[in-house]
């Protein structure tokens, strides 16, 4: 198994693999980003080529490709190496039994049921006519094997009974969220008569399942996979597998409502465009989708002043510093039915796509008399939250000053009134994860210490082997390893250790005229809270020996004591 691990780290480069996930830039021989695991608006995660190790200095977390996978993912070591063994095109052979989880099982079972709806839609007669509905939304037969659509028949348990014949045990089968049991005992389909939307994880692997109703009344229009181990609407991003490339390139996504939505901008040409299905856009989507840019462009029903859940989602969006567009679609149009009838007019909403303040300044003045009193407090009551949640103070001046303008309100008295008005609290401070480094005062200085010596080696000859006291267990064991040339010889663990000093002296380096200064001080400051701990240590002792009148041990512990109370000096 280990020459399996090292085969895929070798076949893979780390920062192709996390470029896929966040964007990376570059910095000298690293490459930074902001970290996706804890929220942040400078970069402190870092990616080093060289080491093929990952590491952020804001949270802490860090490691190799196999690490970054299991963070990102939310994943056992079995399913990462799984998914990197894939990317890598290397077969698995003889794992333990441990490595084949739960997971991995569910997917199976949701890959074979994508399959059999897939074959549903292309050979049942029922499956023909929804292929034909879907051909006529203009949904072409590449964009249906591309989505890989299906059709859920009209029965209660035909895909059940199926996956019981290929011997998946019933518990499973409800644990993928495609079934539940009935009274009987007997297993029921969740989707029946229902045009089928596989959705995807961003290893375009089957989580969960959407459903439109065709050809039958009185149910709901769509249902989805209830949230599993592997599918949470909350976290889920439907298209985003197909659309992360692009969103890097163009450097903005679109988001729409819907399945059709998403599908057909894709057809289209604009591939970087994903759905929020089923749910109010969360803090979670949000991190994940500025992996990839940090401009979104809504096409999200535009009578927003009423839709106080797509209102929180883009004033989240605004707290995390994403610059938010809007598309003004025709009313009671949505991208299905533009791109449908006129894939030229979709390509030209896009193409004047307007800012957040632009679109919302214009739809309140049109929607209230900006001549009467009243008005002019709802104008601005429906603009305040806006205008807080800008993050930069020069462009929030800016609105203010031509709101005032067009309103004929002092700006002063403006500000006064914004200042009294309630919006939703900032989530990103609420949600901000506390950081996950915290580390003793003597780690730090270790840690700065032997970075020091990384960065300017002479300084390694200033440390004597009667200095090794004064260090913890594994920074001795990184001086003993420099001083004997011994680096390749050290331990996993140590040499986990010593990649992520070695990227920490590149990120954190010193003027080279501050080196002399840091070094001395770290040092002392090291020699002195170890002199510190002996003596507290010792003096515990002496009051113990003394209590038991042990003279001879008395003796050697003052000798000790006196030894180490030199040292602070």
């Amino acid at each position: 198994m280990e020459n399996q691990i090292e085969e895929i780290k070798n076949r893979l480069d780390i920062v192709d693999v996390i470029g896929s996930y966040i964007k990376l830039q570059k910095a000298g021989v690293n490459f930074r980003a902001l970290c996706p695991f804890h929220s942040e608006k400078k970069p402190s995660f870092f990616v080093s080529p060289v080491r093929q190790i990952w590491h952020c200095f804001g949270c802490g977390l860090g490691g190799d490709v196999f690490k970054f996978i299991m963070q990102i993912e939310g994943v056992e070591f079995g399913d990462a190496l799984r998914i990197l063994a894939k990317r890598a095109g290397v077969e698995l052979k003889s794992l333990p039994k441990e490595v084949f989880t739960k997971r991995k099982k569910l997917e199976e079972i949701l890959e074979i049921a994508c399959r059999f709806y897939q074959t549903q839609l292309e050979k049942s007669s029922s499956g023909k006519k929804a292929r034909k509905y879907l051909l006529e939304r203009k949904i072409n037969e590449d964009s249906i094997k591309k989505w890989r659509l299906g059709w859920a028949p009209n029965n209660f348990s035909c895909l059940s009974d199926f996956l019981l014949s290929r011997k998946f045990p019933k518990r499973e089968i409800i644990d993928t969220g495609l079934a539940f049991e009935g009274k009987n005992g007997r297993l029921i389909d969740r989707f029946r008569s229902r045009i089928i939307f596989p959705v995807f994880d961003l290893n375009s692997q089957v989580v969960g399942f959407g459903g439109r109703i065709f050809e039958a009344e009185d149910v709901a229009k769509y249902i989805n996979t209830p949230n599993t181990l592997l599918y949470d609407k909350s976290k889920i991003v439907y298209g985003l597998d197909k659309a992360r490339l692009e969103a890097r390139r163009k450097d903005f996504l679109i988001l729409v409502e819907g399945y059709v939505d998403c599908i057909l901008s894709h057809q289209e040409g604009f591939e970087n465009t994903v759905a929020v299905s089923g749910t109010a856009l969360s803090l979670y989507h949000l991190k994940i989708l500025q992996r990839y840019t940090n401009t979104l462009y809504f096409s999200f029903d535009m009578d927003l002043a009423g839709q106080e859940a797509t209102k929180r989602g883009i004033f989240l969006a605004q707290q995390m510093g994403f610059e938010i567009k809007i598309l003004s679609l025709p009313q009671e149009k949505d991208p299905a039915d533009i791109i449908s009838q006129n894939p030229l007019q979709w390509k030209e909403i896009v193409e004047k796509a307007k800012s957040i303040l632009d679109y919302f300044f214009d739809f309140f003045l049109t929607k209230f008399d900006k001549e009467k009193i009243e008005e002019k407090k709802e104008i601005v009551k429906n603009l305040a939250p806006f205008i807080l949640n800008i993050q930069n103070e020069i462009e929030k001046t800016f609105w203010l000053e031509k709101i005032s303008k067009e309103l004929k309100i002092k700006e002063e008295d403006l500000r006064k009134e914004l200042s009294k008005i309630k919006f939703l609290k900032n989530e990103i401070e609420r949600n901000e994860e506390k950081d996950l480094s915290r580390k003793s005062r003597r780690e730090i200085l270790e840690e700065k210490l032997l970075c020091i010596i990384l960065q300017e080696p002479s300084f390694l000859d200033r440390i004597i082997s009667e200095d090794f006291i004064f260090f913890s267990s594994l920074s001795q064991e990184i001086l003993k390893g420099l001083k004997e040339k011994k680096e390749d010889l050290f331990s996993p663990e140590l040499k986990n250790f010593y990649d992520y000093l070695s990227l920490k002296s590149e990120i954190e380096r010193i003027e080279p005229s501050m080196l002399e200064k840091e070094f001395n001080f770290c040092k002392k400051e090291i020699e002195r809270m170890t002199a510190r701990e002996r003596l507290e240590e010792i003096s515990k002792k002496i009051q113990e020996a003394e209590k038991q009148r042990n003279e001879e041990m008395l003796k050697e512990l003052n000798k000790e004591f006196n030894f180490w109370a030199k040292k602070i000096k």
